[in-house]
């Protein structure tokens, strides 16, 4: 059983072997103490990577989502990871050697999240983080959702893609309202239905409608003595 030590050095080089075949540049900090353990060259943007070593139990993946630092005048401290500190956490499962992308905007002061590979035997889908939908490459969430990469989404534009909206209910939309707002920033668009009928579009900024209403008509108002 390696050692926490042995678990984070694992980790950072899975996950820099994962990001690398994606094509994606792994670059790592000279100097010790920042928050962040990697950095990815997207081309358009560099994004500040916590690395962490996911646990395999059973049908879940726990990621401990905090860290610690060391503080002069009080020891080590625990805390959680805000967008101040990192733009997402990568996690890295050992036992299936597969790595999970957790944006910031999403998780941001958790300490534990816990990946499903299977649907719950209730069917509970509130606050359940299926680990499907947060693995690299999945829906490309490293390059759309913080650069709009090219080398991610291909030749043609986002913009230009002639494939249908993809469907949401709203009670997903709801649970996971900052992820799909981010995914719909990347260029991704999404019909919300609501009782199995379309309901709203989510879409990038630039194919939204200007639904600004236009000036009203100024009618000069006349006396009944001006009439006359």
């Amino acid at each position: 059983m390696p050692t926490t030590q042995e678990k984070g050095v694992i980790a950072e080089l899975g996950i820099a072997l994962h990001a690398s075949k994606l094509g994606i540049r792994v670059l790592r900090p000279m100097a010790e103490g920042a928050r962040y353990d990697l950095v990815f060259d997207l081309g358009a943007t560099l994004i500040r990577v916590q690395c962490k070593w996911a646990a395999h139990h059973g049908d879940v993946i726990k990621v401990p989502t905090r860290g610690s630092y060391h503080s002069p005048g009080r020891g080590y401290v625990r805390s959680t990871y805000s967008r101040a500190d990192v733009d997402g956490i990568a996690a890295y499962c050992q036992d299936l050697d597969r790595c999970y992308w957790l944006p910031i905007d999403v998780f941001s002061g958790q300490s534990m999240v816990n990946l499903r590979l299977t649907a719950t035997l209730n069917r509970q889908r509130a606050a359940v983080n299926m680990a499907s939908e947060y693995e690299f490459g999945a829906v490309a969430q490293l390059g759309e959702r913080l650069a709009g990469s090219e080398e991610v989404r291909g030749s043609s534009p986002l913009s230009s893609t002639s494939d249908p909206p993809a469907t949401l209910a709203a009670y997903d939309y709801r649970q996971k309202f900052g992820w799909y707002m981010e995914r719909a920033a990347a260029g991704e668009t999404f019909l919300i239905t609501r009782r199995g009928k379309p309901y709203a579009r989510l879409s990038p900024p630039h194919l939204q409608l200007d639904l600004a209403p236009e000036p009203a008509e100024v009618v000069p108002i006349t006396t009944a003595k001006e009439n006359r």
